[in-house]
């Protein structure tokens, strides 16, 4: 498996923000979204195997959450024979992924972290609205990353569109295009029952900064 980097961080983006969380993330992206901020995923600096990958993850003990990022990690197609691997050691297992590609083999113990690309992003029209069948919201995360008052009233009228609602949806900001106050109140405004969020890590450590 191709692997861009592997690292200890805190978890910066979802409803396990906060936590401690050994971050795989693989190379290779089928987008090409305008903010992003991980363009340096195409590098290949290890080329490991299943078992490679978890002893290298094992490294991190007592750690127990992993997060396969990218990139875009549903590219790799022994993603699942890892998942089950680690499942089986106990570890909690997150999936971010741009929410293209179909999601009915990620097994239901995987808390996926869905990305439904907005307007500004240049990939406003990549979201498999079929993966909708397969987020689970107890366990997963909808994430709408938001660049401009445009990219927020798209969120909220696909929200509305498919009946979606609660704390699973995540609402944060592309950090140099809009200050997160401006999107705290419109969502207060619109009284939108939803999870606003900051990228924690690019708080702690400056945002152009690797391996955090």
């Amino acid at each position: 498996m191709k692997i861009n980097e592997l690292f200890l961080s805190i978890q910066g983006e979802s409803t396990f923000s906060g936590l401690p969380c050994i971050f795989v993330r693989f190379c290779g992206c089928n987008l090409k979204c305008a903010y992003c901020d991980t363009q340096y995923h195409s590098e290949v600096n290890l080329e490991l195997n299943v078992q490679e990958i978890y002893n290298k993850i094992k490294e991190y003990e007592p750690v127990r959450v992993v997060e396969f990022t990218g990139g875009e990690p549903l590219l790799q197609k022994e993603l699942v024979q890892l998942m089950r691997l680690l499942h089986l050691e106990k570890y909690t297992l997150l999936l971010e992924t741009n929410g293209s590609l179909a999601l009915q083999g990620i097994p239901d113990y995987v808390h996926k972290i869905i990305d439904i690309k907005c307007p500004d992003s240049g990939e406003g029209e990549s979201f498999l609205i079929d993966n909708l069948h397969y987020f689970l919201p107890d366990r997963d995360n909808l994430k709408f990353v938001i660049s401009s008052e445009r990219d927020y009233l798209w969120a909220k009228d696909f929200l509305e569109k498919n009946q979606l609602t609660g704390s699973s949806i995540l609402f944060s900001t592309v950090l140099t295009k809009i200050e997160p106050r401006q999107i705290a109140e419109w969502v207060l405004t619109d009284r939108l029952n939803i999870r606003f969020q900051l990228q924690l890590h690019k708080y702690i450590w400056p945002p152009e900064k690797r391996g955090v």
